[in-house]
């Protein structure tokens, strides 16, 4: 027999949404789950894909603007081994020194949380990351990119230091 699923399972895209209007609430479920390093590896990875996603536009539009020298491919193929090969190994170095941060803070997050409080930071931004990438590819540099770009940058900044907080017992879960 089958056993019913966990009242702390919510989809992911259903988490994302959530994250945009109580973070706090959604990171508390996330870290209720365990530590499960594989989960939070592929909330990583998920998130690299949906930037490398966003970057297609841009892309695009670079090898449009260059003309006979743009070669779409090498490109894409660039884009794809620096956000779903690279990234990563930068971003366990950035949970890393966030998790020292926040100890300096007096929050006491464990690795795991640290990781997890990131990683999710950066899948739950990525839908403005999308918007961003669209915008720059079709628009172009302009204010309509730079303010996409901004609130792509503020909502991951207030993601990672609330899951950090959250991660670290800096706030109750609610």
């Amino acid at each position: 027999m089958a056993e019913a699923p966990s009242r702390l399972t919510v989809s992911v895209s259903t988490d994302i949404l959530a994250m945009w209007r109580r973070p706090r609430t959604v990171v508390a479920r996330q870290l209720a789950q365990g530590v499960r390093e594989e989960r939070a590896l592929a909330i990583l990875l998920a998130g690299c894909l949906l930037v490398f996603i966003g970057r297609l536009p841009i892309l695009q539009r670079g090898v449009v603007l260059a003309g006979e020298e743009g070669n779409f491919l090498r490109d894409v193929s660039y884009s794809f081994l620096g956000l779903m090969i690279l990234a990563p190994i930068l971003f366990y170095g950035l949970a890393a020194l966030g998790r020292l941060i926040a100890l300096a803070f007096g929050l006491r997050a464990s690795g795991h949380g640290a990781r997890l409080a990131l990683f999710w930071a950066y899948l739950s931004a990525a839908p403005a990351a999308l918007l961003y990438g669209l915008v720059l590819g079709l628009a172009g540099p302009g204010p309509g990119a730079q303010i996409t770009g901004a609130v792509w940058l503020v909502a991951f900044l207030i993601f990672w230091t609330t899951g950090l907080r959250v991660a670290g017992g800096g706030e109750q879960h609610a």
